[in-house]
């Protein structure tokens, strides 16, 4: 049945109604001869309302016009240069690929039926660690932005990586071969050089200034859109890599339409500064909605001067695992509220242990920043070199301290497990209600891991699930239960039946790599 001719005769009558009432009222108020001096004021001012307030929103055009030359396309060969295809979508850390069907998608699974994750432009469709089905090849798209006369150009170390040859394209439609200076996969940023001269650049703004609200502009190549330009507000600040990559990146986030090809190019204000480089965004379809995030401009000029003066980039190291405070953990934390990082595993001999840093310890400051959640302090500790002194604040068992602690160079490879054998000894304890059993341990084994005379048992079984599902393992040594030193199988016997089922029990737990906290369920 058509509805639309009723729906309209019927706001047509209410219309011709309205009309007709003002016309009868305004007849009636001149048959009355009312003197609109004595109208009352509060009637005068209900009357003629005031106006709102205009907004006005920003005329993107100049600046467009005045960077649009500055910004590239980038178009890298991945996987050798005889190779056709398009680069693979399932690639790890790959950069923004093109389709060879009208989705992008090539032969990839179909995206709905990905979980919502964390996703760089390049559509990665899976969780960190995955396995993933082939090797990636064929053609990598992105954006980049010059920025200086000579030909240096910055873009994302995604787009580029793995790529044996890269080709820059400019607005006036020349295309040059560029080179890989170097790139760090930590920031995601990646620097190349073409052969070119009195080229236009893009002017470096500051991120620092940005305030969640404010109007910003992107220029990149979506889907080989060349130059295409989408402007949004900023949504957050210092956001953390979701998925962990890039755990020394504070992001920036925001509305901005971003989408496949934007990677690598510029993110700037309403004063045609770059602020950021747009790099990833969060979605559960590979495309854009509307969650994307960039690379505050200081962290990727701090990667270039590097790579540009020795080819990679360094950072400091402290030597810790942190996060978040939990609620229930507040009372036992001496804490009044939630805030900080709470350390929950530091490193033996690293940079930590060496100024005195524990597990359990909340750190609240570094080098006169506020940590407010533990995803603020890698980035603090990885823009400072290593050989750095940093003030470290921090909080144990409630009280405050400050220590000094000299950073050390980061170091990604992970550190050997434990052997995992089951310590020997006479004593082992059996049936204890943590579910664990422990055995004393000799000098030797206490050398080795740089442990007084008398500090800590060595785990030889886990019966409890909770307690192997929280990664204790046999061979682990355990120094202390809830806040109770333990240096022997009685007192760890001692400590243990002073828990009930049902309790949380904080363990302090050293193996061969660092010593951390590991919080069990007693069963």
């Amino acid at each position: 049945m058509n509805t639309l001719p009723r729906i309209a005769i019927v706001f047509s009558g209410v219309a011709l109604a309205g009309l007709l009432f003002v016309e009868m009222h305004g007849q009636a108020g001149a048959a009355g001869s009312v003197d609109s001096t004595t109208t009352p004021i509060a009637l005068q001012g209900s009357m003629s309302p005031a106006p709102l307030p205009g907004i006005m929103l920003p005329d993107f055009s100049s600046l467009v016009e005045q960077a649009g030359p500055a910004v590239v396309n980038v178009e890298a060969t991945i996987g050798g240069p005889d190779n056709n295809d398009v680069a693979d979508e399932d690639s790890s850390k790959g950069g923004d690929s093109k389709g060879q069907g009208s989705d992008g998608d090539g032969q990839q699974p179909d995206q709905q039926d990905v979980p919502e994750i964390f996703r760089r432009f390049f559509g990665q469709p899976g969780s960190p660690g995955m396995p993933q089905p082939r090797e990636r090849q064929g053609t990598s798209l992105g954006s980049g932005f010059i920025i200086s006369p000579d030909g240096y150009v910055l873009t994302n170390h995604h787009v580029i990586d793995g790529a044996s040859e890269v080709i820059v394209r400019l607005t006036d439609r020349r295309e040059l071969k560029a080179r890989v200076v170097g790139s760090d996969e930590n920031s995601d940023v990646a620097v190349l050089k073409i052969d070119a001269s009195n080229l236009p650049v893009l002017r470096l703004g500051d991120s620092h200034s940005l305030k969640p609200g404010q109007w910003v502009m992107a220029i990149g190549s979506p889907f080989g859109f060349d130059h295409s330009v989408t402007a949004g507000v900023v949504s957050g600040l210092g956001r953390p890599s979701v998925d962990g990559s890039q755990r020394y990146v504070p992001f920036i986030q925001t509305d901005v339409a971003i989408n496949r090809g934007n990677s690598g190019g510029p993110l700037m204000n309403t004063r045609g500064e770059v602020i950021g480089i747009n790099s990833q965004i969060f979605s559960n379809s590979g495309g854009y909605m509307g969650v994307s995030f960039a690379i505050p401009i200081e962290v990727a000029m701090n990667a270039v001067r590097q790579i540009q003066q020795t080819g990679h980039v360094t950072r400091g190291q402290l030597g810790v695992q942190v996060r978040e405070v939990q609620r229930d953990e507040m009372a036992e934390l001496g804490l009044t509220r939630p805030g900080g990082a709470l350390v929950n595993n530091v490193q033996n001999g690293s940079a930590a242990a060496k100024a005195g840093i524990r597990a359990g310890d909340v750190i609240t400051a570094f080098n006169g920043s506020e940590i407010v959640h533990s995803s603020d302090l890698p980035p603090l500790v990885g823009a400072m070199a290593p050989g750095s002194r940093a003030k470290v604040k921090l909080l144990r068992d409630g009280k405050p301290l400050e220590l000094t602690v000299v950073l050390e160079l980061l170091n990604d490879q992970v550190a050997a497990a434990p052997d995992g054998k089951p310590g020997k000894g006479p004593a082992a304890s059996d049936g204890n209600a943590l579910g664990i059993v422990v055995s004393e341990m000799d000098a030797t084994t206490r050398s080795k891991l740089d442990l007084a005379p008398g500090e800590g048992v060595r785990v030889s079984r886990v019966e409890n699930p909770i307690a192997r599902q929280a990664g204790l393992t046999a061979g682990d040594v355990i120094l202390q239960v809830g806040k109770m030193p333990v240096g022997s199988v009685v007192a760890y016997n001692a400590a243990a039946r002073s828990y009930k089922s049902g309790d949380k029990v904080r363990l302090l737990v050293r193996n061969a790599d660092s010593t951390g906290l590991v919080t069990v369920l007693v069963p």
